[in-house]
């Protein structure tokens, strides 16, 4: 009698165990089920509106995603909270874009019909790669920040390359003047043969004139965005009476950029940088003085920098190596904003359609000549699907001593150096290894300078 009413007892809970497990592989296949997530593929988790849009836009349009994608719809959850008759219910909201919600097959949208897009969602379904680049390209307004207000300064920064030249361009705005117009200035130096030639010009803008960018004129000389290209025209006296003139072109593309990265401090101090074209497609003719200079053929970068500067140093490099380009930086901003050293580098790989791997766990390490100026940088980073080394040997390096507010910090020296990268490690499953030639930022203390 015991044997059998143990052997009973020990048959219904295996029978039981056995309906559990089975349960429990149906609700787990359930949960994963897509039409739960609104009928899509892949779910991907963003903070914040502007990554949403780059990702609808920039990366999910690559060449090795657009061909695979049937549709894509935002969505955004809430904790909600029912009242009905004097009872509170908390409830999980979700909410998306209608129409894009049908497209990917989404059963609570698709019967009822009086569920459409708003105006709000319709700027979502009409974004396209052009609309994104100009509105992460857009100027800032000054913030209402008195203890930094007078060192805001903003600009757009090109650095391109062909067979027997290299450019350094930047059109910068400044904080607003006594006259309540803008500082603003264009610079460029052009690199042939070794030889550093510098043109220049100032003139003020008015603040609405700075707010049409990235459409930017200062003096003769102006950037447009037309579509997904950057048209620079250029006309700047130099030394001596010399003179540059001519046109550049600039291609972006939907990947190949890094989205905006901002730091904020005490006080309301602020610092940020987007990069809108890693690497582009680059054309056009300068002539200085007479003699055409090609660029036809070669490639280009774009990044957009703002905030305010006062007490604000940082490190800063670029290599591009066919179709890959990496980018380092880090910012030091003043004691009184925040901690310098807590703020972290980054280097980000980006491949073909877009970001392969990116880290903050970043060291920098800088080697100086027998004069203290920069003679090689050793960049060493780690982080998910990276591992990489990028060691720069300095050949050529422009300074310039700040004079005064703006984006150079008083009794510093800014080098902007040329020379060769040596790039060694992996980064999202592609081994790299290849030297070429690249781009660095840095900073000196100038000697008795406070």
């Amino acid at each position: 009698m015991r044997s059998a009413v143990l052997a009973a007892g020990f048959g219904v809970g295996v029978a039981v165990m056995a309906i559990l497990l089975g349960v429990a592989e149906i609700v787990l296949e359930q949960s994963r089920a897509a039409a739960l997530a609104g009928g899509g593929d892949v779910v991907m988790e963003l903070m914040g509106e502007v990554p949403g849009r780059l990702v609808l836009s920039g990366a999910l349009q690559g060449e090795a995603l657009r061909s695979r994608i049937r549709a894509a719809a935002p969505s955004h959850t809430a904790a909600l909270t029912l009242v009905r008759n004097g009872r509170r219910t908390p409830v999980d909201a979700r909410g998306g874009i209608p129409s894009l919600e049908r497209a990917i097959g989404d059963p609570e949208t698709t019967p009822i019909a009086d569920w459409g897009d708003s105006p709000e969602d319709v700027e979502w379904t009409q974004d396209t790669p052009e609309k994104v680049l100009r509105h992460i390209d857009r100027f800032h307004p000054i913030p209402d920040a008195p203890d930094w207000s007078g060192s805001w300064a903003e600009w757009l920064y090109f650095n391109g390359r062909a067979a027997d030249a290299r450019f350094y361009l930047t059109f910068l705005v400044g904080p607003a003047t006594a006259d309540g117009r803008r500082s603003a200035g264009v610079r460029l130096q052009l690199d042939r043969n070794g030889q550093v030639e510098t043109f220049t010009e100032s003139r003020p803008i008015t603040d609405a004139e700075a707010q049409q960018a990235p459409d930017l004129q200062i003096g003769a000389s102006f950037v447009r965005l037309e579509g997904m290209q950057y048209r620079v025209h250029l006309d700047l006296p130099g030394e001596g009476g010399r003179r540059v003139r001519g046109d550049l072109t600039i291609e972006a593309s939907a990947g190949r950029l890094v989205p905006p990265i901002e730091i904020t401090g005490a006080r309301g101090w602020r610092s940020g940088y987007v990069v809108p074209v890693m690497s582009g497609r680059l054309d056009g003719v300068l002539d200085a003085n007479g003699e055409p200079i090609s660029f036809g053929g070669g490639s280009g970068y774009h990044d957009h920098n703002w905030g305010f500067w006062q007490g604000v140093s940082w490190q800063w490099g670029q290599v591009q190596q066919g179709d890959l380009s990496i980018l380092y930086g880090r910012v030091f901003p003043p004691p009184e904003a925040a901690d310098p050293a807590r703020v972290p580098g980054f280097v980000g790989v980006l491949g073909p359609d877009g970001p392969l791997a990116y880290g903050v766990n970043v060291t920098i390490t800088e080697t100086n000549d027998e004069r203290g100026q920069p003679r090689s940088v050793l960049v060493s980073a780690r982080g998910r699907d990276l591992d990489v080394e990028l060691a720069f040997e300095v050949e050529s390096a422009v300074t310039t001593r700040a004079a005064g507010p703006g984006p150079l910090t008083s009794g510093l020296d800014f080098f902007q150096l040329r020379g060769t990268y040596a790039v060694t490690g992996r980064a999202g499953g592609r081994t790299l290894a290849f030297t070429a030639p690249g781009s660095a930022e840095t900073f000196r203390g100038r000697p008795g300078a406070r």
